[in-house]
């Protein structure tokens, strides 16, 4: 909403004196956004009234030699015009040597086929003004001043460029506002300074009006339907004052009738429309809903296929306007018309909306019908148009208004206690105050004592309840002097529970490893929903998705890690290790058929990463493979007891022969391995490594609080085993043979080394073991190294382990 600082002067006097910039920042402060504040004659000077005393053509060109009285000491100055309007006696636009017109362009002295040009003859869009204020084209010529201008003066105060606008955000909750008059009500209760309307005085004739046209309405999304006829009418310009006006509130002057509906408009916040009168085959009006594939061409010159979703103005069953939208083509106002019948009607916000939104005919009407309208002032709107119609195009204005209903809006009234108020704000207000404050906003209290029942005006049809008073009252009294003090509250301190501090113990040795945390979507294709789960494993879908890709709740997670390391080595980041936290959506057995939330943890790693994932002190890069996914996952699980990795061929997404699920305490925790070589092509990644972990195993299996032992004083002592043992055995099951026997003073196993091919036998495999042994309370002599090397051989032995 763009507000004239000189139009509101009139309407608020008391503020005549006040700087824009400190209007607008005091109505800011009080609930409506002004986001900015500009004057039409920035970046613009010396561009003076100047009158054209004489002209010659100059042969075999469009140009004009003129002769310019421009108030200048030195006399009149000789300017070069090619504009075709160019006459004797014209006042016009005249930029002066060194004068800055639009784009910031300077004025110099030139020639022109040998003449002399000692400045510019000006149209409006020479000056930057948008042709969507324009009311001349550029091919029209140059913009002519009103008679009375004095030669030589500014321009800027007669063309109201000395203004000041404030272009006001207003929101959908404050729609009153998008009015002249509803700032000005706003101003005057911010400022206390009284409101001084404009009137018009209308001077019906004898004829009355329902002799010349009648009114039906049809439809329930028309609440009411008014109309005046105004006969004997002269279409012209429209003077300066409306033209700047309506220029500097961002609509663009057509002619005396047009700008008055749009005067109104901007005035009362009240949508109009003139029809051409003369051009109705009917004198009869009906207000309906569309047919199917009716058509009507609108102002735009554009065909439109209706539906019966929209609503329409029809004269003898021809549309001549969607209503509360865009008028007729057929009715318009022209320089031909002499008869008008003057529209002002309430149409349903969402009927409007539908139909503004589907044809992309937003307007200054249809967004005020959306947002709302003063349904009290919706007669006196029209009647102060007629008036201002009869003054600037003459005519008759025909005797009464032609309704379809006398309708009003039921009174409203809102019941609040001064202690609700305190209460609600935190002051320590008094009933005087409030009740001054009640009166700057125009709520007449029928109340008693502290008790008040408020009558709200019409046009404030926000104002419904409790706490929209508490929030007049808060606008006014002044956000900036209520109370800052905090509640008072004996206020505990949060800590976080087992599942938080779980999730940060994972992050930490993710992030400690090298990865990153994404967050993926919750929602994918039922195809990725089930990628690592069998085929026809139930999922939740959505009835109506946004997108096709985006309609199934997740059951894993490692589809969303594999599309966003797609999206990265798609933009040349080949190296990528991350991870998420989220949950998954398994089905459940509940009433209400709600998926089971499950929290998981997933990772995955491709590309390069450094050996000390599995290895402590490596730092060589290489291609990430299964040991390093496994390594991710003893660190997680460190601290476990009971941790075992079971080789698994049965997931057709996962490499068959490097994958495992892991155990805790016997319960599948979750499963760590190689993507298949056919799964990474098809989501276009590298090869790549993932592992899942299930949280909520992982807190009801979490160990005990960790006790503190001492760092042993004594050296440890390592000892190396290599095995010959079948292809088929398992590394879990060569470390629980060597844990089986029994051999206190072992503390670390870790398998190095896994060779096959020359010199091992088919059928076999060579493993090769570093055993840690390490006494508490002395060195180990090698009598009793060697005594417990030869109980782990025995155990290994027994499970078919050759030593080598």
């Amino acid at each position: 909403m763009l507000v004239s600082k000189k139009w509101l002067n009139t309407l608020v006097p008391g503020i005549a004196d006040l700087d824009a910039q400190v209007l607008a920042d005091k109505i800011s402060t009080t609930g409506i956004e002004v986001e900015d504040v500009t004057t039409p004659q920035e970046g613009l000077k010396d561009l003076v009234v100047g009158e054209i005393k004489s002209f010659e053509d100059v042969p075999e060109t469009h140009l004009h030699v003129c002769q310019v009285d421009a108030g200048q000491p030195d006399g009149d100055l000789q300017i070069v015009c090619g504009a075709p309007n160019v006459r004797v006696g014209m006042k016009a636009i005249v930029a002066l040597i060194g004068a800055r017109v639009g784009g910031n362009t300077k004025i110099k002295k030139g020639k022109m086929r040998g003449f002399e040009s000692q400045g510019m003859l000006c149209a409006l869009d020479e000056l930057g003004i948008s042709d969507k204020i324009n009311p001349m084209k550029h091919e029209e010529g140059i913009y002519e001043m009103p008679q009375d201008a004095v030669n030589g003066e500014s321009i800027f105060p007669y063309l109201d460029m000395d203004d000041s606008v404030l272009d006001l955000d207003v929101l959908a909750n404050r729609a009153d506002a998008l009015s002249m008059r509803g700032v000005a009500y706003e101003v005057s209760a911010i400022y206390e300074s009284p409101v001084a309307f404009e009137k018009h005085d209308l001077v019906e004739s004898t004829k009355a009006a329902s002799s010349a046209v009648k009114v039906i309405v049809s439809s329930e999304k028309c609440k009411t339907y008014k109309l005046r006829v105004i006969e004997g009418v002269k279409i012209a310009k429209s003077p300066l004052w409306l033209q700047n006006r309506l220029m500097n509130a961002g609509v663009k002057p057509i002619n005396n009738v047009v700008d008055v509906t749009n005067y109104v408009l901007m005035y009362y916040g009240q949508p109009l429309h003139s029809f051409d009168f003369g051009t109705f085959t009917t004198p009869e009006i009906t207000v309906r809903d569309a047919k199917a594939a009716e058509k009507i061409t609108t102002l735009d010159g554009e065909e439109r296929e209706l539906t019966p979703d929209d609503l329409v103005i029809t004269s003898n069953s021809i549309p001549i306007a969607l209503a509360g939208v865009m008028g007729g083509l057929d009715t318009e106002i022209t320089e031909a018309t002499t008869s008008v019948a003057l529209e002002a009607a309430i149409f349903d916000p969402t009927s409007v909306r539908k139909t503004s939104q589907k044809f992309a005919l937003r307007s200054e009407a249809s967004s005020r019908f959306e947002k709302g309208i003063n349904e009290g002032t919706v007669r006196e709107a029209l009647d102060f148009a007629a008036a201002l119609i009869q003054e600037l195009a003459g005519g008759e204005v025909l005797a009464g208004v032609v309704a379809s209903n006398n309708y009003q809006p039921e009174p409203v009234r809102v019941a609040i206690t001064l202690e609700k108020i305190n209460r609600s704000l935190g002051t320590d207000l008094s009933s005087v105050e409030v009740l001054a404050i009640f009166h700057r906003l125009g709520l007449e209290n029928t109340g008693s004592g502290e008790n008040y029942v408020l009558q709200i005006p019409s046009r404030r049809w926000d104002l419904h309840i409790e706490a929209d008073i508490v929030e007049e009252v808060a606008r006014i009294y002044g956000y900036d002097k209520l109370p800052s003090t905090l509640p008072a509250t004996g206020g505990t301190v949060g800590l976080k529970n087992a599942s938080q501090r779980l999730r940060d113990h994972v992050r930490t040795v993710l992030e400690a490893s090298g990865l990153s945390e994404v967050i993926g979507y919750s929602l994918t294709s039922p195809e990725k929903a089930v990628e690592f789960l069998p085929k026809d494993f139930p999922v939740t879908s959505l009835l109506l998705p946004m997108t096709e890709d985006r309609q199934t709740l997740r059951v894993n997670m490692i589809s969303g890690l594999l599309d966003t390391i797609a999206y990265n080595q798609n933009r040349k980041q080949a190296d990528v290790a991350i991870y998420e936290i989220g949950n998954t959506f398994l089905p459940s057995e509940s009433e209400d058929g709600r998926p089971k939330e499950v929290p998981n943890v997933a990772f995955a790693l491709s590309g390069l990463v450094t050996g000390h994932l599995h290895s402590a002190g490596d730092h060589e890069l290489h291609a990430a493979d299964f040991w390093d996914a496994k390594g991710v996952m003893e660190k997680l699980l460190a601290g476990y007891e009971n941790i075992t990795f079971e080789a698994v061929t049965d997931n057709p997404a996962m490499h068959p022969g490097r994958t495992a699920v892991v155990k805790i305490d016997g319960q599948i925790a979750g499963f760590v391995g190689q993507i298949h070589p056919a799964t990474a092509k098809k989501y276009g990644v590298a090869e790549t490594v993932t592992g899942v972990l299930d949280l909520g195993l992982l807190l009801e299996k979490a160990p005990a609080q960790a006790i503190f032992k001492e760092i042993p004083k004594i050296p440890a002592v390592a000892r190396d085993v290599a095995l010959l043992v079948d292809d088929k055995t398992s590394n879990s099951e060569v470390v629980a043979a060597i844990e089986e026997a029994g051999v206190k003073t072992l503390v670390a196993i870790k398998l190095f080394d896994l060779y096959q091919g020359d010199n091992v036998p088919a059928g076999k495999k060579s493993l090769a073991y570093s055993l840690t042994f390490q006494a508490l309370e002395e060195t180990m002599t090698d009598e009793q190294i060697e005594s417990a090397m030869k109980k782990i051989s025995q155990a290994l032995e027994a499970i078919g382990a050759e030593i080598r």
